[in-house]
């Protein structure tokens, strides 16, 4: 520690702070990184976030946030290239993680993503500092429900399992991740659950309010576009609801969603099922405008196949909305069925068209459940909390190690 304040290097090989929401590789985790850098340098630890370079005018260090500064390694060519490209590339990035962290060594080292997790221990593993590790999504869940569709490198599964026994500590956004952990080997002393958080300032119940068809219900999704996220669910289950439009917000900006392949297959299933006219695809939308639309819907819908994590839905319980979502990864701990939301098993439109029709014809029951998730979000996933705890699993990996040293010595 330099003045007794804690230094943190965060190593995020694709999701950079500084990138514009919303495309195929930045998303949740993109918002994870920043948000809880800055939680966390709002509380004195200087941390500097290390990210790959994918546009050649980034200057080498930008300030980002107080006590936050964020990094731009040369590893791989200067313009975007597909995470699942990346893995080649992850020697170099370590290679310079290594050089800058033998001028000055961080006291913590937190991964973000397995080629992150990577090239930390490869920068680390003759230093003695400590590595903590948040998978955001592991491999091999994905290989479950993708099968022949997953796009992952092949290496990826293996430095998973290496990750999972190599990092000092693993930090598990929820439950569902601790069981996967633990069926790869993980020690449950070596694993904490810390979820991702919320901007409570940017969602609220109260604010501006995006206009919506007059006597129409509105269900929203806010997500990347990908086959995984079960949008096309939500389409197949309009049919049965009628008065009801979908609006989707993700994806490569308006102008742009013509390019887009999953845009036009989910356009397409919605002329299949005779609802082209009630499906709205928005494409990306900027943070700020993410809100009022919340603020318009009568419910938020999230049924992907799988979810690590699934921030969306607790957007949208900040706001006060009523959520409907998969009972999956994340989301069976962030939704409290039948009290701040409602779980769907995913890939069952006919499942979601009930739970949709009994919620849009309850109006009491919507404002119940949409009360009750504001009160979880706001007690519960704060960024000032989420900060808390992973300094507290930072603390505890430097304190164990103090003790080895001590009882070494």
């Amino acid at each position: 520690m330099r003045n007794g304040r804690l230094r943190v290097a965060m190593v995020t090989e694709h999701a950079s702070p500084l990138a514009v929401l919303g495309g195929v590789d930045a998303g949740g985790q993109n918002v994870h990184v920043a948000s809880l850098a800055t939680a966390l340098g709002a509380r004195g630890v200087e941390v500097t976030v290390h990210t790959r370079r994918d546009r050649p005018d980034l200057p080498r260090r930008v300030t980002f946030a107080p006590n936050v500064v964020v990094e731009h390694v040369d590893a791989g060519p200067a313009t975007f290239v597909p995470k699942d490209d990346l893995f080649p590339h992850m020697d170099t990035f370590a290679d310079h993680l290594r050089a800058a962290w033998a001028l000055q060594p961080p006291d913590v080292v937190h991964s973000h993503f397995w080629m992150s997790g990577y090239a930390a221990l490869a920068a680390t593993w003759t230093t003695g500092v400590p590595v903590v590790h948040t998978f955001h999504a592991l491999g091999v869940v994905k290989r479950r429900h993708q099968g022949d569709r997953d796009t992952s490198p092949p290496q990826r599964l293996g430095v998973e399992a290496s990750l999972v026994h190599g990092a000092d500590h693993i930090v598990a956004t929820c439950s569902d991740e601790v069981f996967e952990l633990r069926r790869l080997g993980g020690d449950v002393e070596g694993i904490s659950v810390v979820p991702c958080g919320v901007d409570l300032d940017l969602f609220r119940p109260d604010g501006e309010v995006a206009p919506r068809r007059a006597g129409w219900h509105r269900l929203v999704v806010v997500s990347r576009l990908v086959p995984r996220k079960g949008i096309d669910t939500v389409i197949r289950a309009l049919p049965r609801l009628p008065r009801t439009e979908l609006v989707v917000a993700g994806g490569p900006p308006r102008a742009r969603l013509s390019h887009d392949p999953e845009a036009r297959r989910l356009l397409a299933v919605a002329q299949q099922v005779g609802v082209a006219d009630r499906v709205q695809l928005r494409g990306r939308v900027g943070r700020a405008a993410v809100p009022p639309l919340l603020r318009s819907a009568d419910v938020l819908v999230s049924t992907p196949w799988y979810e690590p994590f699934g921030i969306a839905p607790v957007e949208a319980m900040a706001t006060g909305v009523p959520v409907v979502v998969s009972a999956v990864g994340g989301m069976v701990d962030t939704v409290v069925e039948g009290v701040t939301g409602v779980h769907v098993p995913p890939r069952d439109p006919e499942a979601l068209a009930e739970a949709l029709g009994a919620l849009l014809a309850d109006p009491g029951r919507r404002h119940a459940l949409g009360t009750a998730g504001l009160r979880r979000a706001r007690e519960w996933y704060s960024w000032g909390r989420v900060a808390a705890s992973t300094l507290g699993a930072y603390r505890h990996v430097l304190a164990r190690d103090a003790a080895v040293t001590e009882e070494v010595l």
